[in-house]
């Protein structure tokens, strides 16, 4: 009987352990302080080959804001792309940004 009690102590243990590495938080907030308003803004995971849809939506985020975003996509990515358009109509593209360890991204 001790040993099904240990043993199911030790699945309880393991799964308790491992669950803060599976809710790893992917809010980071972005700022803005390159003099021009972003107008559109997409993040998606390194597996996929397309940009999601725009995460501002009718929104445009004014030089000198900031927004937080939720980038959690239920895929358990934590690299992901990031493009912002701004309303001059240039792009910055920045890949590879590890959204489970960068609380705060700016362009400027």
């Amino acid at each position: 009987m001790n040993l099904i009690r240990n043993a199911a102590f030790a699945v309880i243990a393991a799964v308790t352990l491992a669950t803060p590495a599976l809710a790893l938080d992917r809010r980071v907030t972005i700022v803005n302080n390159t003099g021009f308003g972003i107008v559109n803004f997409y993040g998606s995971n390194t597996g996929t080959n397309d940009w999601q849809e725009d995460i501002l939506g009718q929104d445009i985020l004014p030089s000198g804001s900031q927004v937080t975003i939720n980038f959690d996509d239920g895929s358990g990515y934590c690299k992901f792309d990031l493009k912002a358009v701004f309303d001059d109509g240039d792009e910055v593209v920045q890949e590879d940004v590890n959204i489970c360890e960068v609380g705060t991204f700016t362009f400027d």
